[in-house]
């Protein structure tokens, strides 16, 4: 499984803030028992990390009136060889663009 980062953005808006907590409560989502929020630091999002299968049923997690503003964002830890790998192929690409 893949796992995601599911953001989904709301105003500032206080009022705004309860509706989606309700959506979400109302839904039996089972995600939010998992949710982030950012509004206390102006961050109006509530953000989840989860894994899935793929992008399409992460989203399907949301409920359906929030699913048009969510950001569905795949999450991938690289090792130290990995970062390696990439930091020598930019070096290598710069090098050939300079050229």
């Amino acid at each position: 499984m893949t796992t995601f980062l599911i953001e989904i953005p709301h105003s500032e808006n206080t009022v705004e803030c309860q509706h989606v907590i309700k959506l979400f409560v109302e839904s039996g989502s089972h995600l939010l028992s998992h949710a982030y929020w950012g509004c206390k630091s102006g961050v109006h999002k509530s953000m989840f990390i989860s894994e899935f299968d793929n992008k399409e049923e992460a989203l399907q997690t949301v409920p359906p009136f929030l699913r048009r503003n969510a950001n569905i964002i795949e999450l991938v830890k690289f090792n130290k060889a990995d970062i390696q790998h990439f930091a020598n192929g930019n070096k290598q690409q710069g090098m050939v663009e300079e050229n």
